[in-house]
């Protein structure tokens, strides 16, 4: 029987670079990289080392990436086409710059998040959204073999769906089975919506699930379930040194916007970790009951489930992570570096690739850098560092669209080179170290380890002093806003982001269909929530909009007026008459 994480009271709170297109089509390509690449790709590296990029652009973008024993580079593609959903790339000149690309696999990918991309005993395995394959490798850049179906999620695609791989030593593969909710409460993501008790998710969702891997056609049920409370996992390995499965978590969001009486602005951009957590049979990292504290170093009660930022309720069953990161950092790949060519520093340690946040408003976004953990015995032997930062290509990202380019993927090549992707347009840089590897040192890491001090999108923000601002205004959450733009920073932000452009996850608001419309359907999004896949300016998303009929009519009438006449939207305003009548017809 499950048990109640916190007793029996859920307490109520009060409401309120140049873009080169290098994909060949199914054909090869010979185009160069473009000749005014900037030093080191742009990145920012300790000492010693040096980026090259191998590719600016594919056309599919990316996700993550593997490197073959003879150099040859596959990527899972984060948009398929009806050429296939994955890319080889070869350099045959040498220079380290791929000059051959091929897009091949045509298989079933309903959505953006299919992920995986690895290479084991011989096999190249990659990953959609609910379906698991593999190919054995020929020796020919583009496997001529047959695709082979491993694993089938019967479920429909929803959130946190994204397929992650890790192989043990006796024959096994790891997968995840995300769940499809913020903190399984009674209406997802809606302000005060109490928790379900026990969630039901946990069931099917919110763990890793082990398999047979030398069975093809499985189902979830063939499997056994090996990890729990883990809502959204895409980065893990299996790490062959301790022979344990490790993964690197995304912890929940909106502990502000859905609780604003129990935790400030502040704790909902920088809580709760993300966490780096070495996972063994029945672990549970705690989802959704508990959420994990990198500032106190505990466990607490999410406020789903009674919490309030200082209850802990029962946690001895609980894992403890090997190391909390700070919130909403994204975490999607993860990489135990085991080549020679790095300084010994980095043997057996941890790469880890932060994609970046998309909810750290009034803060800078954060994230959107590759971190590194020294290690020994899978156990931290240190501080964790920033190893590459400067991907975004500005100081300070107001919005997740402000950024360049956002690390995604992580692998390493026969050469011990690490190669990184990028998500947002497909880049791939190859970092390679040419310096003194015995004399390596703190003089090497000291200046790009002060970005952990100072650089915006990696240092914990000051509570007062780092809320962004905007060209012309005070901190933009302050008076210079209207009711409606105060408002829609207090709930929709987040996710549509200040400018309204949204992200890769939620639509963007300026020039959108649903927003410039009829005011009736869109008055009845506000209310009664959406969940499921539309289209937005000919781009799919799936994700879940939550109901906000707790704000007063008026409140929604200053919502939609402003989201209706900002972001270039020039529509008419809506008035709380409106939105009462269409209270009425719920």
């Amino acid at each position: 029987m499950a048990r109640h994480p916190g007793g029996n009271s859920i307490g109520f709170l009060g409401v309120l670079i140049i873009v080169i297109h290098l994909v060949a089509s199914g054909c090869d390509s010979n185009k160069a990289p473009a000749s005014n690449q900037p030093q080191n790709g742009g990145l920012v590296l300790p000492g010693g080392f040096s980026a090259l990029v191998v590719v600016d652009s594919l056309k599919g973008r990316a996700r993550h990436l593997t490197v073959n024993d003879n150099g040859d580079l596959y990527v899972k593609l984060r948009f398929p086409d009806s050429l296939g959903g994955n890319a080889a790339l070869r350099d045959t000149s040498g220079d380290g710059r791929a000059d051959i690309i091929k897009t091949f696999d045509d298989y079933q990918d309903r959505s953006s998040y299919g992920t995986e991309m690895r290479i084991h005993d011989g096999y190249l395995y990659f990953s959609s959204v609910t379906r698991i394959y593999r190919q054995k490798l020929t020796g020919d850049l583009v496997p001529t073999s047959e695709m082979e179906l491993l694993l089938t999620d019967r479920q429909r695609p929803r959130q946190h769906d994204t397929k992650p791989l890790a192989f043990d030593q006796e024959g096994h593969f790891y997968t995840v089975f995300g769940a499809p909710s913020d903190a399984c409460q009674e209406n997802d993501r809606s302000p005060l919506s109490p928790g379900l008790f026990p969630c039901p998710l946990l069931e099917s969702r919110g763990g890793i699930w082990r398999f047979d891997l030398n069975k093809s056609n499985q189902f979830q049920e063939d499997g056994e379930k090996f990890a729990t409370g883990l809502r959204s996992v895409v980065g893990m390995e299996w790490n062959n040194e301790t022979n344990g499965l490790y993964a690197v978590a995304h912890g929940r969001d909106y502990l502000h916007n859905t609780w604003p009486n129990a935790f400030t602005v502040w704790e909902g951009a920088v809580l709760p970790s993300e966490v780096f957590i070495r996972l063994d049979k029945d672990s549970d990292a705690g989802w959704p009951y508990h959420y994990f504290d990198q500032i106190k170093n505990k466990y607490f009660l999410n406020p789903e489930y009674g919490g309030d930022g200082n209850k802990q309720g029962d946690t001895t069953h609980l894992t403890p992570p090997v190391l909390g990161f700070p919130g909403h950092f994204a975490p999607n790949d993860l990489l135990f570096y085991t080549g020679d060519q790095f300084p010994a520093h980095y043997h057996n340690g941890a790469f880890i690739a932060f994609h970046g946040s998309t909810s750290s408003s009034p803060y800078p976004q954060s994230g959107y850098f590759i971190g590194f953990v020294p290690m020994k015995n899978g156990q931290p032997a240190g501080p964790w560092e920033v190893f590459a930062d400067g991907f975004a290509g500005i100081d300070t990202i107001i919005n997740t669209s402000d950024a360049a380019y956002r690390p995604m993927g992580l692998a390493m090549g026969p050469d011990g080179s690490l190669y990184i992707s990028d998500s947002e347009k497909g880049k791939i840089w190859k970092v390679e170290y040419q310096g003194d590897k015995a004399a390596f040192g703190d003089k090497d890491l000291a200046p790009i380890q002060q970005r952990k001090l100072t650089a915006t999108n990696i240092k914990t923000p000051d509570e007062t002093k780092d809320r962004v601002r905007l060209p012309g205004m005070e901190a933009i959450d302050e008076a210079h806003l209207s009711e409606g733009g105060k408002l829609f920073n207090t709930y929709c932000s987040v996710c549509h982001q200040r400018n309204g452009r949204g992200n890769d996850r939620f639509p963007p608001l300026d020039g959108s269909e649903w927003v410039n419309g009829e005011k009736a359907p869109l008055i009845q999004i506000i209310l009664n929530g959406m969940r499921g896949e539309i289209q937005v300016k000919g781009k799919s998303y799936n994700n879940v909009m939550p109901k906000l009929d707790m704000i007063p009519d008026e409140g929604i009438a200053h919502i939609l007026t402003y989201i209706r006449q900002h972001f270039g939207n020039e529509e008419s305003a809506v008035s709380p008459e409106e939105v009462t009548a269409q209270r009425l017809v719920q």
